[in-house]
């Protein structure tokens, strides 16, 4: 938002989770949804999940480096078109590392697995822990378009406590340490809120994790 009457903080909400407000600059966040658009294009493009109980999640997703389905990961788009995931590409790898660095002030393992929710007005994610890696690297997620309510909570319950933060176009949010299995979720999502410039009708939310596959 410009002309801010109070910057946004900074603000650990958690052990081993931080939000970092403005992180990603506007030619970045251009950058990262001419990316985004390609990666979304088939083969192995975006796609609707289908949960184990015969439900779909509304928001959709594409992934790179390895193909995340409920619940684990494969080499091709095995609930999808079968053809194999696209490669994670080395630069937005070390995106995600000065992300952890910057955030955390860690070193991660190198990133290889990249998550990419698509949200339109209506789509919401239930509350749910990054529990199918190996590694216990911290997740990155980077925001891009429409602002929404990031909930994050605690590792042993869906339910409360949780924190409510307001993440917007260029956030970053990182978890790991005691709070990498934490649960969290996004119940609202505020369409028309993402700046004019960038776009983008809706909201897109980048994860970057260390599977240890």
């Amino acid at each position: 938002m410009d002309a801010e009457l109070f910057p946004r903080d900074r603000t650990e909400v958690a052990p081993g989770a931080v939000h970092v407000p403005d992180w990603l600059d506007a030619p970045l966040q251009r950058d990262l949804l001419a990316a985004c658009r390609e990666w979304a294009r088939p083969p192995a493009g975006l796609r609707t999940v289908r949960t184990p109980g015969g439900g779909t999640m509304t928001a959709r997703q594409v992934c790179l480096g390895l193909h995340w389905y409920p619940y684990g990961y494969a080499r091709t788009v095995v609930d999808g078109d079968g053809t194999p995931v696209k490669p994670f590409p080395e630069w937005l790898g070390e995106l995600g590392s000065r992300a952890a660095r910057d955030a955390l002030g860690v070193t991660p393992p190198p990133y290889d697995i990249a998550l990419i929710n698509f949200y339109d007005g209506d789509a919401r994610m239930g509350m749910h822990r990054d529990s199918d890696e190996k590694a216990d690297a911290p997740v990155v997620s980077l925001s891009l378009g429409d602002t929404c309510v990031f909930r994050f909570g605690n590792t042993e319950t869906r339910t409360r406590p949780w924190t409510d933060v307001e993440l917007r176009s260029g956030d970053l949010f990182v978890f790991g340490g005691p709070s990498r299995l934490a649960h969290h979720g996004v119940p609202k999502v505020y369409p028309g809120t993402a700046p004019p410039e960038l776009g983008l009708t809706g909201r897109l939310n980048i994860t970057l994790r260390v599977g240890g596959l």
